[in-house]
């Protein structure tokens, strides 16, 4: 078995950023991630980011993961595994993966579970027919492979993933029929809603989809009013000819990994989820092991970074190897982070930390 001081898994925004820091640090670094290139959701992001410079505002999606990947691909304590599906991680943090057909053990001083989130779906009537994607499916077929989904689509959830994506079909000269959304307001920012209604495409609130039409593809929807129950209004439903429906409803942090090594999670609904339990430094219940980004809690890729940079650093101390300049970095970093929590979508988040950290939960 190979050793390292430290090993991630998950080379996305968090993941990248928090072995730039480990590795200016003078760690010795194993980042393994499943896909063929870095770079997670940002390879097929292509609309620009809000924030600060350090958050990197106006910068498209795909040119972050192009800066992040080469912000550390010169480091020669680096060691990079594509294509590599981590199947075991254990206390005493042994890590297993599956590379081209090879079954690999690593040892480590310290791990990063940096896997992000999956997407959430929704449960209707053929909701399993050709034609039902997510919308990060529908992201990687436009941006990454050039294929449209289809001609005439609805996007099912009005968050900024949702209005982002629904802007991004109507690039591709995709009929954007509606966006709609259960809830009684829209869940993205305002001005994603705005651009989306000027180009003429409606936001229907208190709306759901109750089935899919279709025999070998999905060729209609039907959707439904919904009251103040969340139940449907008898006499509401109407047809809505399509051949593609995206759902786009939210995001469950990945904690699998972490579940399997028995670090303590709690259900907290505002984070996403499942979440682990983690210290002011980022460490899970066991030693040595460590999470950051969406695997923690669901906010904008902003976050992810900030979260990643400053997991990278609380390890690197935590192995006697800190940082030239730890102190500065760390309160940058922190400054950064908080500034993204106290805008109007970071609230959420806070309330959900507030109850991970008094132990409040759904279940455990």
């Amino acid at each position: 078995m190979k050793h390292y001081e430290l090993i991630i898994i998950g080379g996305g925004p968090s993941g990248l950023c928090a072995a730039h820091m480990a590795l200016e640090a003078g760690l010795q670094v194993l980042l393994i991630d499943r896909s063929p290139s870095l770079g997670g959701q940002l390879v097929k992001q292509t609309h620009k980011f809000f924030g600060s410079k350090a958050q990197y505002a106006k910068t498209r999606g795909f040119d972050i993961a192009k800066k992040l990947i080469k912000d550390i691909d010169a480091f020669p304590n680096l060691t990079i595994l594509h294509e590599a599906t981590v199947v075991g991680l254990y206390p005493d943090k042994v890590v297993t993966v599956l590379h081209e057909e090879k079954y690999l053990r690593f040892t480590s001083d310290a791990v990063i579970v940096a896997t992000g989130a999956s997407e959430k779906f929704l449960a209707f009537e053929n909701n399993d027919l050709p034609g039902v994607y997510g919308a990060g499916a529908v992201q990687t077929l436009m941006n990454l492979y050039g294929v449209l989904p289809g001609k005439e689509i609805i996007m099912v959830g009005s968050g900024n993933i949702g209005l982002i994506v629904s802007y991004q079909l109507l690039q591709a000269s995709v009929k954007v029929k509606a966006i709609i959304e259960a809830a009684k307001t829209i869940g993205g920012y305002k001005v994603h809603a705005s651009k989306i209604r000027r180009l003429g495409v409606p936001i229907y609130t208190e709306t759901t989809i109750q089935k899919a039409i279709g025999k070998d593809q999905i060729e209609a929807v039907e959707l439904v009013n919904l009251d103040e129950k969340w139940q449907p209004i008898l006499g509401t439903e109407r047809i809505e000819k399509v051949d593609a429906l995206c759902i786009s409803v939210g995001l469950s942090p990945m904690h699998q990994l972490l579940s399997m090594v028995g670090a303590k999670t709690k259900f907290v609904n505002e984070l996403g989820g499942f979440v682990p339990v983690i210290d002011d430094h980022h460490e899970t219940s066991i030693k040595g092991i460590y999470s950051c980004g969406d695997s923690v809690g669901i906010e904008e890729a902003s976050s992810a970074m900030m979260e990643g940079y400053l997991t990278g650093l609380y390890v690197s101390m935590r192995l006697g190897k800190p940082h030239p300049e730890h102190e500065k970095m760390k309160n940058h970093y922190e400054y950064e982070l908080d500034m993204l929590r106290n805008g109007p979508f970071g609230i959420k988040t806070k309330v959900g930390l507030e109850k991970l950290r008094k132990g409040e939960s759904h279940a455990e």
